[in-house]
């Protein structure tokens, strides 16, 4: 398995994710090999994490959010996240 990570420094995003809640699981969800998608509200803005069964996954999930983002999230001022991605070790 593979995750990604995306930390965002707004927390405007988390509400807007939310108030789009349907749509963000399917998109996210539709891609090959989806396994986990978790949204975090943190103290210095936004973070999701993306489990794929491959690293495909979490390299179109990458691609996908960000689509998303800016197609359905025009007005809302969202820095690039800070992205970081890797090999899933150890889960429970």
């Amino acid at each position: 398995m593979f995750a990604t990570i995306r930390t965002y420094s707004s927390n405007d995003l988390a509400d807007a994710l939310i108030d789009n809640e349907s749509e963000v699981k399917r998109i996210i969800s539709e891609i090959d090999g989806f396994k986990a998608y978790y949204l975090v509200r943190t103290a210095d803005g936004t973070a999701s994490i993306s489990v794929y069964e491959d690293e495909a996954g979490t390299e179109e999930s990458n691609r996908v959010a960000a689509a998303w983002i800016a197609e359905n999230l025009p007005d809302l001022t969202v820095a690039s996240p800070q992205i970081s991605a890797g090999e899933v070790v150890l889960s429970a």
